[in-house]
């Protein structure tokens, strides 16, 4: 009785190509679950201090300390934080020129914050294009290792030896492309799209605060 070979051994043993390829997937694998945990930990992050900013924000503390408190941080001000700094920001800048219109005010503190959203969107996505693409081209790139294992099997076995038991060993080794490549796509995909809910989940978040805020803010400056 034969005994079962190990995918080390089927790796070993295939041709340069289907070697090359199963590098590139295990690599980009490799990236991804990086890519993936980080991700984590930051979207996890970034949630937990909305939500701090958020009670401390409506709690009644004056604005101009919480702005005054988050420009002394040693550390980069990002997500929501971010989005009150720029805008309050503006908006101070805007009351001290003299002969400011109200309604320029409000444009100009809209204007600072759209900028400051269009940024953490940006930073909220960082390397989920990668996991998409992993995710989309990973099986294309495990297939073509296979195709051109089994190609490279079928040739270099005699006619006269063509059997299940010859080519057996080559396509093995030619499938095991497939299987790492569906190996480095499903994860990749899994978090995209877990990943992906949740940006627009923050996003929907910021979005509500800056109308609230630009409200207050609209408010303070026809009341003043």
């Amino acid at each position: 009785m034969n005994e079962p070979v190990s995918i080390v051994h089927l790796i070993l043993n295939a041709s340069i190509v289907v070697q090359l390829v199963i590098l590139i997937l295990v690599l980009a694998s490799m990236v991804s679950w990086v890519m993936i945990f980080q991700r984590g930990f930051s979207l996890a992050s970034i949630r937990r201090e909305a939500t701090t900013f958020e009670n401390e924000f409506w709690s009644g503390k004056d604005l101009r300390q919480i702005y005054h408190e988050l420009e002394a941080r040693d550390q980069e001000i990002i997500g929501i934080e971010n989005i009150f700094a720029q805008g309050f920001k503006e908006f101070t800048r805007s009351r001290q020129q003299e002969y400011s219109d109200l309604d320029r005010i409000m444009q100009n503190v809209q204007r600072a914050m759209r900028v400051a959203m269009s940024r953490e969107e940006e930073r909220l996505e960082t390397h989920l294009p990668f996991l998409a693409t992993v995710g989309s081209i990973s099986p294309y790139v495990g297939l073509f290792g296979t195709v051109w294992g089994i190609m490279n099997s079928f040739r270099s076995i005699p006619v006269n030896q063509a059997s299940l038991a010859a080519y057996a060993p080559g396509i093995s080794e030619a499938l095991v492309a497939t299987a790492i490549g569906l190996f480095a796509a499903i994860p990749a995909v899994i978090a995209y799209n877990r990943y992906s809910a949740k940006v627009e989940i923050i996003i929907n978040r910021f979005e509500a605060f800056t109308d609230e805020f630009s409200s207050i803010l609209n408010r303070a400056v026809h009341d003043s």
